[in-house]
């Protein structure tokens, strides 16, 4: 058995019921008793929440894989450019431009191969295992 219950809804909102009602080939009280059941089910909180608990989940493992990037980025640049001063030794005045040339052709072949990595999907930093990255160097704490 059912009971009568007179409700009135905003224009909007009714044209909405009427419109989904229409599409799902469905009457305007079966919509309406549709969605309060699914706003007075227990469950219906506990759906949203593992929702939000899933989404939260995956942003939390895309965050720590970016802060694992973005770290073994700035230690990668920083132990090349410590290496590279401490190796490449000042030239004189006369072999510079030679030097340029070269490094500018030399930069030019490093941006095709890093192109040709990108294209191929190809990434540095996941070839890094993460039982790597996660270790502390020796002889440093927190």
């Amino acid at each position: 058995m059912r009971d009568r219950m007179n409700v009135y809804f905003p224009p909007e909102l009714l044209k909405q019921i009427s419109d989904l009602a229409d599409r799902k080939n469905l009457s305007r009280s079966a919509i309406v008793e549709a969605a309060v059941a699914s706003f007075l089910s227990p469950d219906g909180a506990d759906r949203r929440e593992a929702a939000f608990t899933r989404r939260l989940d995956r942003l939390s493992r895309q965050m720590q894989r970016l802060e694992r990037d973005v770290g073994l980025t700035a230690e990668t640049l920083a132990l090349f450019i410590r290496f590279w001063l401490t190796v490449t030794p000042p030239l004189p005045n006369d072999a510079q431009a030679a030097a340029q040339l070269k490094g500018r052709e030399r930069f030019e072949g490093f941006v095709e191969a890093l192109g040709r990595r990108l294209q191929k999907g190809q990434s540095f930093l996941r070839e890094i295992p993460e039982e790597i990255v996660g270790q502390d160097p020796v002889g440093e704490a927190d």
